[in-house]
C-alpha cells in the first residue's frame, strides 16, 4: 500500500512500543533463578536476562492486543515461533548496539534533546511541554532517565542502519529489465494431468507392501501415551477472586475515559500521480496537469472513480483495489493528505492534493462515527484490569507458594486444589507433541510428563510456566509405551500411500511424454486445453512457481510453445504459450516509483544479509531450557 506513515514517527514508534505495558511481576522461575541461570541468551559475552525477556513477550502481546481488539487471542501467540521471534529481535538488538559502538558511533546530547521535543505526544500547543512528558512516562510506568536511555540506544542503532536504508542503489538498467520482467505477460492455455486420474489404474505388489512396511515401520508405531490430571494457576484464574469496590470502577473511568472511547475513522480511495521529490518543475507541471484531466474525467463520471484509478494511478500497492486505502484515524497518514480527508463529506472528490508523494484525487468512500461508551458498558472491563492491577504485585508469591505446595505434596494434586480453589482437570490420551489441549502443548511441560520420574515414582511435575503468568503441575493416571503396529493393521494405510505414489509418476510419465511429442511438433487432438489466460510474475493466475518458471524460461520465437513441469500436488502442468504480450511504456514518475520500491526490496536484502553476517561473527549462545 502506498507509504504515508511519516517516517520520522519511527523512532518514537518503537520507543513507545517497548513501554506499554508496565512492569508488573515475574513468574516463579524467575524467583528461583541465581547466576548463570537468570538468562536466555549470551550475546558476546553479554547476557540477556529471563526478565528482560519475559518482559519483552508481554511487551509484544499487550502490542498484538492493542492492534486486534476483539479478534486478539493470546492462545495464538504462545507458540515457540513467536517466543523465537521475539528472542531474536533482542539478539539483534544487542549485536546491532555491539556494533554501533565498535564503530565509534554516538548520539550528542543536542540530538537526543531535540528528538524528545519533536515528538507530538509530548507538546502542546505544539510546544514542548515537560509536565506532560513526565505525566506521560509516569502513566507507563517509566521514569525519564529509562526513556530517555532508550531514546539514546534507538537513535545510536539507527544511525548504524542508515547506511543502509538511505544508501540503497539500484543501476537503470537492472531496474528497467526488472520492470519489464514483472510487467511482461504471457497468454497461455493449461492441461493439469492429476493422480487421481491414475488411483483406479494402479494396485501395489504385496513384496511391494512388505518392503515398504520394512522401510517405514518406525513410521507406524504407536506413540508413547498417557491421561493426565492436571491443575491451572494464572493470574486471571486468581484475579477473578478478587473484589473491587464501586468507587475505585468510577474513578478509574473518570481518570482513564480517552481508553474506552474510539476516535472517528474515515475510508477513501485516491488516485496518485507521483512525482520524485526532486523532480524539475516542468516534470512537476506535467504530473499536475495530468492530475487536473483525471480529475476533469472522474467529476464527469464518478461512478467509474475505482475503473479510472486501476488505469491511471501510480500507487502499486491500492490501484488494484480502485484506490481503496480502508479506514484510518487521523495521526496515519501525512498531514497534507489527513487534513483534506478530514474535511471532506461522504462520497465528495476533492481537488488536487499535493503531498510529497506527488498529486492525489481523494475520494472520500465511508465515515466510521467515534464512540464513547458510558460507564456499565465497560464496568466489567475496568473490573478485570482493577483486579489484575490487585493481584499482580503479589501473584509472584503465590505462584512460587504453589510450586512449593506441588514439591511438598508430590503424590497427589489434591492438597493444592484445595489451598488454591482450583479444579482438577483431566486430559484424553496425548503424547509428547500433544497439541490439544491447547494449555498442555507446551514442550517443557510434555517433557517433564514424559520423564522417567513421573512415570516410574508417580509424582507430580513441577509448575511449569508454559505462557506468561501461567502455571501448570501434572501427573499421570494412565501411561502406555511406543508399541509397533503389525503389517495387518497398517496394510491399509501402506496401500494407499503406494498408490498414491504410483499414480503421481504416471500423472507426471504422462505429461512429459504428452510435452515431447508437442514439442516434435506432432498435432495431439486429445488435448482438453482449458480457456486462454494472461499470467505475468507478479499476477500468477494460480502456477506453482516452478511452473510460472517453466513459462518464462521458455523462448517465444515461434509460437506456440510447449512446456511443463511436475506440480506441488503431484501431477504434471502442460503449458501451450500463445502470445507474448509486451508492457505499456513507462512514464518517467513511474519509473522513479518503481525504482524507489526496488531499492527498498534491495535494503531488505541487504539488511538481512548483514544480520546474518553479524550474527556469525560475534559469539551468540541461547540457553534452551530457560528459553
Amino acid at each position: 500500500m502506498f507509504d504515508f506513515v511519516n517516517r520520522k514517527k519511527r523512532v518514537v514508534q518503537v520507543i513507545m512500543g517497548l513501554a506499554v505495558l508496565p512492569f508488573l511481576f515475574w513468574g516463579v522461575e524467575s524467583y528461583r533463578d541465581k547466576g548463570g541461570e537468570g538468562y536466555v541468551a549470551i550475546v558476546d559475552g553479554e547476557e540477556i536476562p529471563r526478565r528482560e525477556y519475559e518482559q519483552a513477550l508481554r511487551d509484544h502481546h499487550e502490542r498484538m492486543r492493542v492492534m486486534l481488539g476483539t479478534d486478539f487471542d493470546s492462545a495464538m501467540l504462545d507458540t515457540f515461533e513467536v517466543r523465537n521471534s521475539v528472542l531474536e529481535r533482542l539478539i539483534q538488538q544487542r549485536l546491532l548496539h555491539r556494533e554501533a559502538v565498535n564503530n565509534g558511533f554516538i548520539v550528542l546530547d543536542s540530538e537526543l534533546v531535540k528528538t524528545i521535543r519533536d515528538i507530538p505526544a509530548f507538546q502542546r500547543d505544539n510546544k514542548f511541554s515537560k509536565q506532560q512528558y513526565e505525566e506521560l512516562l509516569r502513566n507507563q510506568g517509566l521514569s525519564p532517565v529509562i526513556f530517555e536511555s532508550r531514546v539514546r540506544q534507538e537513535l545510536l542503532l539507527q544511525q548504524l542502519l542508515d547506511g543502509y536504508s538511505e544508501n540503497a542503489f539500484a543501476p537503470k538498467m537492472v531496474a528497467e529489465r526488472v520492470q519489464y520482467l514483472s510487467e511482461v505477460q504471457r497468454e497461455i492455455n493449461q492441461l493439469q494431468i492429476t493422480p487421481e486420474q491414475y488411483l483406479s489404474q494402479v494396485i501395489p505388489r504385496d513384496e511391494d507392501i512388505a518392503a515398504y512396511y520394512e522401510r517405514h515401520k518406525v513410521d507406524f508405531n504407536l506413540p508413547e501415551r498417557a491421561r493426565i490430571e492436571y491443575l491451572v494457576l494464572s493470574l486471571d484464574a486468581v484475579a477473578k477472586n478478587e473484589t473491587v469496590s464501586d468507587e475505585a470502577v468510577k474513578t478509574y473511568f473518570a481518570e482513564h475515559r480517552d481508553e474506552f472511547g474510539q476516535s472517528e475513522e474515515r475510508r477513501a480511495s485516491h488516485i496518485l500521480i507521483s512525482v520524485p521529490p526532486d523532480a524539475s518543475d516542468d516534470v512537476k507541471q506535467a504530473a499536475r496537469d495530468k492530475a487536473e484531466g483525471i480529475l476533469e474525467q472522474v467529476r464527469q463520471d464518478s461512478e467509474q472513480f475505482s475503473e479510472i484509478t486501476k488505469e491511471h494511478s501510480d500507487d502499486p500497492g491500492s490501484a488494484a483495489q480502485g484506490g481503496d486505502l480502508g479506514f484510518f484515524g487521523r495521526g496515519v497518514m501525512v498531514k497534507s493528505f489527513e487534513d483534506k480527508i478530514f474535511s471532506m463529506q461522504l462520497d465528495e472528490i476533492s481537488d488536487i492534493v499535493e503531498t510529497d508523494f506527488g498529486f492525489h484525487i481523494i475520494k472520500l468512500t465511508a465515515i466510521k462515527e467515534g464512540k464513547h461508551p458510558d460507564l456499565e458498558e465497560v464496568r466489567e472491563q475496568i473490573e478485570k484490569k482493577l483486579k489484575i492491577e490487585m493481584i499482580g504485585s503479589v501473584f509472584g508469591e503465590i505462584a512460587e507458594d504453589f510450586s512449593n505446595v506441588i514439591y511438598e505434596q508430590d503424590d497427589n494434586l489434591q492438597a493444592a486444589a484445595e489451598k488454591f480453589e482450583l479444579p482438577i482437570q483431566a486430559s484424553d490420551w496425548i503424547t509428547r507433541s500433544a497439541t490439544e489441549p491447547d494449555i498442555l502443548a507446551n514442550e517443557k511441560l510434555l517433557s517433564a510428563i514424559f520423564s522417567e520420574d513421573v512415570i516410574l515414582n508417580q509424582r507430580n511435575t513441577g509448575a511449569i510456566e508454559v505462557k506468561p503468568d501461567t502455571f501448570v503441575s501434572a501427573r499421570i493416571l494412565e501411561h502406555k509405551p511406543a508399541t509397533a503396529q503389525s503389517l495387518m493393521v497398517v496394510r491399509d494405510q501402506i496401500v494407499e500411500k503406494l498408490k498414491k505414489q504410483m499414480a503421481e509418476a504416471l500423472a507426471v510419465e504422462e505429461g512429459q511424454t504428452k510435452l515431447a511429442r508437442l514439442q516434435a511438433g506432432e498435432d495431439i487432438d486429445d488435448v482438453p486445453w482449458s480457456d486462454s489466460k494472461q499470467i505475468s510474475y507478479m499476477q500468477s493466475q494460480g502456477l506453482d512457481h516452478e511452473t510460472l518458471r517453466a513459462v518464462f524460461r521458455a523462448g517465444a520465437n515461434n509460437l506456440p510453445v510447449y512446456t511443463g513441469a511436475a506440480n506441488p500436488n503431484g501431477g504434471f502442468n502442460l503449458i501451450r504459450i500463445n502470445k507474448v504480450i509486451e508492457p505499456e511504456s513507462s512514464d518517467t514518475a513511474k519509473f522513479g516509483n518503481f525504482t524507489k520500491q526496488l531499492q527498498q526490496m534491495i535494503t531488505q536484502e541487504e539488511m538481512s544479509s548483514y544480520l546474518a553476517a553479524l550474527r556469525q561473527r560475534y559469539d551468540v549462545k541461547i540457553k534452551q531450557d530457560n528459553f
